[in-house]
Formats: C-alpha cells, structure tokens, sequence
C-alpha cells in the first residue's frame, strides 16, 4: 500500500469508504455464498497449520468494483473461512497497518496461532474494522515468521492484499518472504491473494509466490464463486485424491480397495488376473489356465475325479478315486499275463490284483470286468474253456482280497482278439493275458 501523503480531507473520505465495512457482521458479508462441501475422504490433508496475513493498510480504504477493498478482503477470508473442510488445523490471522490513524508502521496477531475453528477466525475478522497507517507487509511476513515457530506439520501463509508497497519497499518484501521459506524449508508454501488489479501489486505478489516456491498467487476475483473459492482451498489444504491403499488409483475410482502393498493393479485399481480366469494373480496358484477353462477359488483348472489331472486335459473322466491315471486321466491297469496253456497268476503280476482290489475297495460301486484270452494254439473250444479259466483265476483271486463276488464279472474270449502277432514268440506271449476293465 502505497504511501499517501497525509492530508486533512483524506480523514473524512476515508471514515466513509469503510463504514459499511466496519459495521457489517462478517457472517453477512457473503449472504448469497453458499460453500461447496469438500468430500475430505477423497483427498489427503496436506497442511496442519495456516496463518492469513490480512492487509489493513490505508489503500486498502480505497474502492474496488464498489466497494472498499478491505471489505472484499474480510469477504475472501470469510468464504475461504465458510469453505474448509472439517480438518485438524492449526490457525491465524495477522493484519498490518490497521490501527490508529498515523504513519507508524503496525502489525498485530489478532488470532491464534491456536486450533482453528471457524467461529474463532470470524470472530477475529471482525475486529478488524477499518483500513488505516502505512502498509508494512515486509514486517507482517517476519513477524510472520516468528508466529509460526511452534507451528506443527506443513504450513500455509495466505497473503490478502492488493500488494501496493512503495516501491522502494518492494525489495524489504521480497526479502522477508526468502526468509520466511528459507526458515521452514519444504514445510511451508506461500498463497498471495491480489484484492484488487493493481499491476505492479500483481508482479510483486507474483515474485512473493515464487519465493515460496510451492504456492501460488491468485486473486480475490478468481476466487469469489462457490465453486472457484472451493478449488482454491483444496490446493490449499489437501493434495490429490486419496490413494488408502497405495495402488496408484484414487480412491474415488478403485474398484477393489484395500489391495495388499505392493501388489499390482489394473486400471480399476484391482489386482492383475493375467490368465483372465477371475482368480487374481496374488492368490492363483495356476496363472496360466487357458482362456475360457473354469477354475477353483485357487483360480487352478478343476479336477472332478481328483485323479490329479485337470478336466480339460482328462480324456477319461470319473476316475475311481485313488487309482493310478496316465498323463491323460486314464486308469489302465496292466494286463496279467500267463504261460502257455496256464491259467495260474504268476508272482510278477499279484500287484496289478492288488491295486484293482485296493480301488474297488475305495470305490464301493465300481465294477469290474475280467476278460480273458489266448494264444492262437490250441482248438477254439480248448482255449475258449483256458480264457475262461484265466479270467476266473483273477476273479478269486479278487474275491480272497475282499472284493464281493457280486462285484465281478468274467468273459472269454479265446484267441478271437489278438493285440499282436501270433507268428512269433513274443506276439503269443502278448496274446496270452487277462484285462480288467472298470464299470462304474
């Protein structure tokens, strides 16, 4: 605020420019301001403390779009006041220049620093009631800076004025304001607020932001709506949508709160299902199922018969439980084979009996088909009545492992279904066997 030189007429100007102001209760200077409500569970709090320096200096007196410019002043503080979300903040409120008519330069804390709330801050808005003395805001910044010693946490100074020093205090200003940031480092930013259009204020509020280095300078005009003033105070007091779990995606579009640290996530916010099988891959223990293969809640293909191999890849499902399968889900058991013209099961082949016996034992309702054959020697009749021999000889020997004869059924054959050649040695011997075929 720049100085004026002192003149009688001045006095009485003055008292009328900003009777109205100083009459008018703060809560009714912005009748028409509804605050928007800021949705603080969105966001994430990033100041703890606040101190407005409010310019009450004599230019302040002078009138801006109708009114004196302290007026719009009080008026921005009070709907930033009337904006701020429920927070736990710390808060001020410093004037410079207001006071007894004179040219004493004057700065006062008039609130705080103490817990903010909104009735204090208007309470001490209202005692600020007329725009008088010079305009030392190089001092209001140092006293300032004193002011917020025991401040806690990141700090938010709020400059109202309409930046009209004089011209040779331009570099005291600038000065105070490197200090300011020199002594509370990255906790503190600095907000001018331009009340008013004054060029040079502009420039030279515009250079005190910069010496903040984190804050940025507005002015009282950009900020009068609702919804602009609502704008302001979240990149005051708040910083960027509220990411709770750390994914990376705002709270306000996470489709799956809550993901463990750490874990990757798409787009949503969810964790990532690589194989598109609905299982994330924090909890897949397949991750590479074929598309379109239904899975267990471990996101691992389904295994109905629980023979170990997945139904996809299962050739031969309903697997009796327990029984031994090939890599295709099939149980074949071996065949028994025998001598030429015996129907005696030798020692080599008892452990194919007792696995099918241990199965049928496990699985009540299985049956078993035992089919036997020969070799092409002998006449049809004769190894007719050998296969059947062959086939019974399993069938007991089943039975003396528990399994009920009911269970059991016998077919023979002969030589009519030969699996090699009967030219040869090797193929008869082949030829000569006995197959367990399950029914279930």
């Amino acid at each position: 605020m720049r100085k004026h030189v002192f003149k009688l007429w001045v006095l009485g100007i003055f008292g009328a420019l900003v009777a109205g102001c100083a009459t008018q209760p703060v809560r009714q200077m912005s009748t028409t301001f509804k605050p928007v409500v800021i949705d603080t569970d969105q966001y994430v709090q990033k100041t703890n403390t606040f101190l407005v320096i409010l310019d009450a200096s004599q230019s302040m007196a002078d009138t801006y779009k109708g009114k004196p410019k302290l007026c719009l002043a009080k008026q921005t503080v009070c709907r930033m006041n009337r904006t701020i979300p429920d927070l736990k903040l710390t808060g001020g409120l410093r004037t410079f220049g207001s006071g007894t008519w004179s040219f004493t330069n004057r700065t006062d804390l008039i609130y705080g620093l103490t817990a903010y709330s909104r009735s204090g801050l208007e309470a001490a808005l209202q005692k600020v009631d007329k725009a008088r003395a010079l305009s030392p805001l190089n001092l209001a910044i140092d006293a300032a800076a004193g002011d917020l010693k025991s401040a806690p946490g990141k700090i938010a100074v709020i400059v109202v004025t309409d930046g009209m020093e004089h011209e040779m205090n331009y570099g005291a200003v600038l000065s105070a304001a490197k200090a300011m940031k020199s002594a509370y480092g990255d906790r503190l930013c600095i907000y001018p607020v331009l009340v008013g259009n004054d060029p040079r204020g502009k420039a030279l509020l515009q250079k005190v932001a910069d010496a903040g280095g984190c804050g940025f300078m507005t002015t009282a005009d950009a900020i009068a709506s609702p919804a602009d003033m609502a704008d302001f105070v979240r990149k005051v007091f708040l910083s960027g949508l509220r990411d709770s779990d750390g994914d990376g995606v705002y709270d306000k579009f996470d489709q799956c709160p809550g993901t463990p640290k750490g874990v990757k996530v798409d787009a949503k916010g969810c964790p990532l299902d690589t194989d598109g099988d609905g299982v994330y891959d924090i909890r897949d223990k397949c991750p590479r199922t074929p598309k379109g293969v239904k899975v267990d809640a471990d996101g691992c293909p389904l295994d109905t018969d629980g023979d170990g191999i997945f139904d996809y890849l299962d050739r031969c499902p309903g697997t009796p439980r327990s029984a031994m399968v090939d890599q295709f889900g099939c149980w074949n058991l071996d065949p028994i084979h025998f001598e030429t013209d015996k129907s005696e099961i030798t020692r080599q082949y008892v452990h194919v009996v007792n696995e099918a016996a241990s199965v049928m034992r496990q699985n009540p309702s299985l049956k078993m088909v035992i089919q036997g054959h020969t070799d092409s020697r002998g006449t049809p009749g004769h190894n007719a009545g050998l296969s059947k021999r062959r086939a019974l000889a399993v069938m007991n020997a089943l039975v003396k492992k528990g399994i009920e004869r009911s269970r059991l059924s016998t077919e023979a054959y002969g030589a009519t279904r030969p699996i090699a050649s009967n030219l040869t040695p090797e193929g008869m011997a082949q030829n000569r066997r006995v197959e367990l075929v399950p029914q279930r």
